[in-house]
């Protein structure tokens, strides 16, 4: 396993926008006895209720979904270019059909019991603090919903969760 170091928040300068839509995350959340990973680029950092902020957008039908809503925490991991395969793997598999950690040969590692990838550079280790449905409701822009939740993602809307970073780790 690599060895991390926390980072402290107040040093972090990083452009959320590169680092959510070019080069992408993978959301980890369980338990020691059960994982699962997906990849993200849709996201964002901010400050609500007066806490330092991750959040992250998570279709219904999305395995990992199921861990999120069961526990109390989740991670967020970036990655170097290199792992890019790895990341176009964890975001088309599903965790139901097979072990994506095993498969991809990516590890596991833990913060205080909190799953994150062990390959990553940088780690947002988040505990929940809202789950917010988003259904077509909530769309303003009528475009929303024809260009992102039709098709095969017919109604296949996002539940946006909120998590207070509680440590970033970096290599």
């Amino acid at each position: 396993m690599h060895q991390f170091q926390s980072y402290p928040i107040d040093l972090l300068e990083l452009n959320p926008f590169t680092k959510l839509s070019d080069e992408w995350m993978i959301i980890t959340s369980g338990n020691q006895d059960k994982v699962n990973g997906m990849t993200a680029s849709w996201g964002g950092l901010g400050v609500l209720w007066g806490q330092n902020t991750a959040f992250i957008f998570v279709r219904e039908n999305r395995y990992t979904r199921e861990f999120i809503d069961n526990g109390d925490s989740f991670s967020c991991t970036f990655f170097d270019k290199k792992y890019k395969n790895d990341l176009k793997y964890f975001g088309v598999v599903s965790g139901r059909q097979e072990d994506k950690f095993k498969t991809s040969g990516l590890n596991v590692n833990y913060s205080n019991d909190v799953p994150f990838v062990d390959e990553g550079n940088f780690v947002l280790i988040c505990r929940k603090m809202a789950a917010v449905p988003i259904t077509e409701a909530h769309f303003l822009n009528p475009e929303i919903k024809e260009k992102w939740y039709s098709g095969k993602e017919e109604n296949n809307f996002h539940t946006m969760y909120v998590g207070e970073i509680t440590e970033i780790l970096a290599r």
